[in-house]
């Protein structure tokens, strides 16, 4: 598929990206979500590895589709092997000082702003069930939301972060190289190692301070309390004044983050 050019409109990408064999490329136009596009061929029967990318050139926009072969809860690994795959991606392009780390359970910070968001579904809910299929979402901004300085507060873009000559497709055919790596360590040696890689990239770990957790929801109400650690399926460990609580990371699927994040923009 290297190589294959698109259709002319500029609404479409112009070249699909060349990915390992394990994956294949399928384009969006932009204006289109890869989601829910990579979720309507998902229900269709496509094949796992298909990834779903946007013509979109203001943000990085893919979905991949996975067919699991364990329970929901173990399967929502993938969100974290995507999310790592993408921060080693974008630190294999950009300058060295910058760095990407993770707000659990979905939001993508680089240098500590805001850029961008993890989203996830899949055929059932049920945490111990086998899924048909999962799909994962990254939205990565490129370019600034607005052209004029403190319109978009708490938001950045790779661009104002010293990255706007990282070329979209270079930095999506990053992402699955290395997301593929992550997946073959998780079903390889189980997921202590991407937990370790996921963990070491969270901000809001707990420190000798206690440290809140601001704005972190969980079954309709807001939480707070020291971000503890991950459990053995990613969740989010808390220590709270009524003792440890965790936060399953399949409660995203029903809770998306939208892009933009009106309440980064407040």
């Amino acid at each position: 598929m290297e190589g294959a050019l698109a259709d002319d409109s500029p609404r479409l990408p112009e070249e699909e990206p060349a990915f390992p064999p394990l994956l294949r490329a399928s384009a969006v136009p932009a204006g289109a979500d890869p989601l829910a596009r990579a979720v309507a061929a998902a229900v269709a029967g496509v094949e796992a590895g298909t990834v779903f990318w946007s013509g979109a050139e203001e943000a990085l926009e893919a979905a991949v589709v996975f067919a699991p072969e364990c329970p929901l809860r173990e399967a929502m690994a993938m969100v974290p092997a995507v999310a790592t795959g993408l921060a080693e991606a974008l630190g294999a392009l950009a300058p060295p000082e910058v760095g990407m780390t993770f707000s659990w359970p979905d939001g993508i910070l680089v240098n500590g702003a805001l850029c961008g968001v993890l989203r996830a579904e899949a055929s059932t809910r049920a945490p111990e069930t086998v899924p048909d299929w999962l799909v994962v979402a990254v939205t990565l901004q490129i370019s600034p939301l607005s052209d004029q300085p403190g319109r978009t507060p708490g938001i950045t873009a790779l661009a104002e972060e010293g990255c706007g000559d990282i070329g979209r497709r270079a930095l999506l055919e990053a992402l699955g190289r290395h997301m593929l790596v992550w997946v073959h360590d998780w079903l390889e040696d189980g997921p202590r190692g991407l937990s370790a890689a996921w963990w070491g990239r969270m901000e809001g770990r707990a420190t000798s301070a206690a440290h809140p957790v601001s704005r972190l929801r969980h079954a309709g109400a807001a939480v707070e309390g020291r971000v503890l650690g991950l459990d053995e399926s990613f969740g989010l460990v808390l220590g709270t004044q009524a003792g440890s609580l965790a936060l399953p990371l399949a409660a995203m699927l029903d809770h998306p983050r939208p892009w933009p994040d009106p309440e980064a923009l407040a």
